[in-house]
């Protein structure tokens, strides 16, 4: 008999409602974006069709905003129980346009841990993700904030997303830090330059792993007419392989490992989720509309198309 999976697979966001790379009429079914507004139908719940997907998700927009309780609240409501959200931390503690460091700030520490109070309370937080951009290099003032923002966060697991070779360069420093901490460094996967991080794909600690996989458009990551050009890629079956052997290994040395797709453009991050689910033997739950699989039919032996009750909260 198999042990309950420790293993959660999922997106970076849930809702991606305009531009070319739009969720809607693939992921989402055509007739969903019908039904969004008024009248006698019910609005269309994204997020609860997404839950019938998959049992985590990562949030990006505790990135741009500080998050409010009571959309915390909403989240756990619309979702069945053992779901669990990941949070990015609001970007003032990550991206403030200081060369180098930025200042540590209190006040928005508190506003961030108020806003997520009844995840935490609820049990629904996979992991807080702190992450960094790649002018964030490793000096004597950077390991100082990022140990001062560790110790107000303790209470939560941490994964540390870190880009800049630096880190990489001086390997020890760095594990030695986040390991007191009990944090996580992110594994990422995204296009390399001379100056990204190295990486060993290797737990750093026994709590939990944190994979994070971008996508691999080089020719559009720094220049793009559209953000969401840069998330424009697809992982072959051939380049997931080398993942999913990762996740096998990592899975048996920790208590619980988190990977989610980035790569969101047109959904691809959902058809990526759903074949290395499938190359590591875990069930690929919900029903998907026919345009999911006539437009990547990759996973056409791996999905259902079949009519099915969604979720419904409560």
């Amino acid at each position: 008999m198999r042990c309950v999976s420790n293993l959660r697979i999922g997106t970076s966001g849930w809702s991606y409602p305009a531009g070319r790379g739009t969720w809607n009429g693939i992921f989402y079914p055509a007739a969903a974006k019908r039904r969004r507004g008024g009248g006698a139908k019910p609005k269309f719940d994204e997020l609860a069709y997404y839950a019938a997907h998959f049992d985590t998700v990562e949030v990006n927009t505790t990135f741009y905003g500080q998050p409010k309780a009571a959309v915390a609240q909403a989240w756990a409501d619309r979702t069945p129980r053992g779901f669990e959200f990941s949070l990015k931390l609001y970007r003032k503690l990550t991206h403030a346009d200081i060369p180098g460091v930025p200042p540590l700030d209190l006040d928005a520490i508190d506003a961030y841990r108020l806003g997520i109070e009844p995840l935490a309370a609820g049990g629904r937080i996979g992991a807080l993700l702190a992450q960094f951009p790649p002018s964030f290099r490793q000096t004597p003032e950077s390991q100082g904030y990022l140990d001062a923002l560790l110790r107000r966060f303790r209470d939560y697991p941490m994964a540390v997303e870190l880009r800049h070779r630096s880190w990489s360069d001086d390997f020890d420093s760095t594990l030695s830090l986040l390991n007191s901490h009990g944090a996580a460094l992110t594994q990422i996967d995204e296009p390399k330059f001379k100056l990204s991080i190295r990486q060993n794909q290797l737990p750093n600690i026994s709590g939990f792993y944190y994979m994070r996989l971008h996508g691999r458009n080089a020719a559009q990551w720094w220049k793009h007419d559209k953000s969401e050009d840069r998330y424009n890629y697809l992982y072959s079956g051939d380049e997931l392989k080398p993942f999913s052997e990762t996740a096998d290994a990592a899975r048996r040395l920790v208590k619980k490992l988190y990977l989610y797709f980035n790569n969101h453009f047109a959904s691809k991050a959902a058809v990526n989720a759903v074949m290395i689910k499938n190359q590591l033997g875990e069930p690929v739950p919900g029903v998907y509309p026919r345009e999911f699989v006539e437009r990547y039919p990759e996973t056409a032996s791996i999905v259902s198309t079949e009519a099915a009750p969604l979720f419904v909260p409560g």
